[in-house]
């Protein structure tokens, strides 16, 4: 099990991109979260196995299709105690 952050800059809010990434981690039954982030940013926190974290980063690289992904910053962090993946509030 690995828990990752992803924090992805450019044009990545009002695009849908935090319904998109909740499709896209329960699709690879992932769980964690994805928040807006007030400096524009979006901030993800995901878990599971390692082929489903890779296809999940590979994912956030391009985001939907009206994302213009300038940045990805993906660090291991600690696990967290997940149920399900969610949409949370701006931060």
């Amino acid at each position: 099990m690995i828990t990752v952050s992803i924090t992805v800059t450019g044009i990545v809010q009002g695009v849908f991109f935090r319904k998109f990434t909740q499709q896209t981690a329960e699709r690879l039954h992932l769980n964690g979260f994805v928040r807006n982030n007030a400096d524009g940013s979006v901030y993800i926190e995901a878990q599971g196995n390692a082929e489903n974290i890779e296809a999940f980063k590979t994912w956030c690289k391009k985001g939907p299709d009206a994302a213009r992904v300038e940045t990805i910053i993906i660090h291991e962090i600690t696990p967290g105690n997940y149920s399900g993946f969610e949409i949370r509030r701006t931060q």
